[in-house]
């Protein structure tokens, strides 16, 4: 006796469509299970068998096989409790067979509950593409798979609720499409707290504008930390792309509630913020399963590194390829899979040790080979990448004091976001932003005058910039043009852009 059925799975961050195939046989009695599974699957056997006990069905005492196709794919995760325990019933003949427009997953209880499982989002997008018109999965997931067109989705508590819709006997209803607003916006700090520091509040709506990457650097309470933590309320919002692109990295996680706040997708940009201590697999991804690492959690939004001397060299090393390539591939013997990576890096941290390696009135109490030590954690081809590096200087007291706080974040987030549409008037709706661009789409992106292209060589050659550092130059002031709804290039847009390229000559070539 043979049945089939659609179940689903999850490969990095996507979804694909898995065929359970369960034949009962003569034999021994013995439940086995094949197609690469891992120990949370091969564990099905056990919950399916406890299951069907307690629901009060029997499991035959036959040889029972069970095909996870396609079977080069490692599967993971309990997934496949609920599609095993039908494919069981429907091959003994218990159940008639579920038509091949229905998929199933879910996890079950001893006595046949179902929870809800982890990257639902990636599964219910496969589904619809493979043109399953039908998921049953947990209630808790239900509201995720819901913001998928063109899905009936229908959430299942106990296994017997699908028996008996199957059966003709007690018919579920599908939930209600969810709307794709995102979730519930969340609180931000706002940027009307911070005082004084002009040149870095500009350097972040440059930031902001482009998706650059930024290094700020300072004595300690000068406010770097606060300047990161307030990013994300002048970025623009997510497009619906973008945001059920980051939701499902939640998803494959088991984060997106929490990230949410219950809502099916992200309505903002996450921000990321890893304690020094992390490991590379902590911030790569990793593990087994593979799990998305900081970097892809931070996908779409803002990876920020406080303290950056303070990690392991390894660690800031692994940042250098995903930085470039806006994406990472983590792999390991059971396979490889590729994670996407398009983060805006904000660092943060101290000139020196003791903090006040050229403070104006405090003295630093550091030797030079003390310094030069903490400077070289961080090594050339990652500065490199930086698009701005940023001195952070001490407030002054009347700043401080004074009753009328800094310019609001959504002051600062209109013009951001008419910087950007202006870039996408240039280059399409579909365009990327500045610090994407990238080889001919970047030069056509950048006429320049005359004397802002002579000043662009002279501070090539006196900066000895890379030809990397020429094209962080160029996107840089291009955010700036853009910014001043300019189409060309001029000078003061490329000496502002250039001068977030000299402040590291300060500290690495103290000398």
């Amino acid at each position: 006796m043979f049945t089939r059925l659609n179940s689903l799975g999850v490969a990095g961050l996507n979804g694909y469509v898995v065929t359970a195939e369960v034949d009962i046989s003569g034999g021994l009695p013995q439940f086995g299970i094949v197609g690469l599974p891992d120990s949370a699957v091969k564990e099905a056997a056990d919950r399916v068998r406890s299951a069907l006990k307690n629901m009060g069905f029997t499991l035959p005492p036959s040889r029972i096989t069970v095909n996870l196709a396609p079977a080069d794919i490692r599967k993971t995760g309990p997934v496949y409790d609920l599609p095993l325990l039908l494919g069981v019933l429907a091959a003994s003949r218990q159940i008639d067979p579920p038509d091949e427009d229905c998929a199933f997953i879910g996890e079950l209880s001893l006595d046949g509950d179902v929870r809800p499982v982890s990257g639902v989002l990636p599964m219910a997008l496969a589904c619809a593409g493979a043109g399953v018109q039908k998921l049953f999965l947990p209630a808790a997931n239900a509201a995720e798979a819901a913001v998928v067109e063109g899905l009936a989705v229908y959430p299942v508590t106990r296994a017997n609720e699908v028996i008996a819709h199957l059966g003709g006997h007690k018919l579920l209803q599908p939930v209600p499409p969810t709307p794709l607003d995102g979730g519930a916006t969340q609180l931000v700090p706002d940027f009307s707290d911070v005082r004084g520091q002009p040149e870095a509040r500009r350097a972040m709506e440059i930031v902001a504008a482009g998706a650059h990457n930024v290094l700020l650097v300072g004595p300690p309470g000068t406010g770097k930390s606060m300047l990161a933590k307030r990013l994300p309320g002048i970025l623009p919002v997510m497009s619906r792309a973008e945001a059920i692109e980051t939701s499902k990295a939640y998803s494959v996680a088991g984060l997106l509630q929490k990230q949410s706040g219950g809502a099916p997708l992200l309505a903002q940009r996450p921000f990321r913020s890893p304690h020094h201590s992390v490991s590379a697999p902590g911030l790569s991804g990793g593990g087994s399963p593979p799990k998305p690492g900081e970097i892809t959690l931070a996908h779409n939004g803002v990876l920020f590194l406080d303290e950056l001397p303070e990690y392991r060299r390894d660690v800031l090393e692994v940042l250098r390829q995903p930085m470039e390539d806006a994406c990472i591939t983590v792999s390991r013997a059971a396979g490889s899979v590729t994670y996407p990576s398009r983060f805006m890096l904000v660092a943060a941290m101290n000139p020196c040790p003791c903090g006040y390696y050229g403070h104006p009135t405090r003295d630093c109490r550091c030797t030079a080979p003390a310094i030069d030590r903490y400077l070289q954690k961080i090594s050339g081809p990652l500065l490199d990448r930086i698009d701005l590096h940023v001195a952070v200087q001490p407030v002054d007291y009347d700043d401080i004091s004074a009753e009328a706080g800094g310019e609001a974040s959504a002051s600062i987030r209109a013009r951001v976001q008419a910087a950007r549409a202006f870039a996408r008037q240039r280059g399409g709706a579909d365009a990327p932003p500045n610090a994407a661009l990238q080889g001919e789409p970047l030069r056509a992106a950048c006429p320049m005058t005359d004397r802002a292209a002579a000043l662009m060589k002279t501070a090539f050659e006196r900066l000895g910039l890379s030809a990397r550092g020429y094209d962080r130059v160029l996107r840089v002031s291009r955010t700036i043009a853009d910014l001043d709804r300019a189409e060309v290039i001029d000078t003061p847009h490329v000496s502002e852009a250039v001068q977030y390229r000299n402040m590291d000559r300060q500290y690495w070539h103290h000398k």
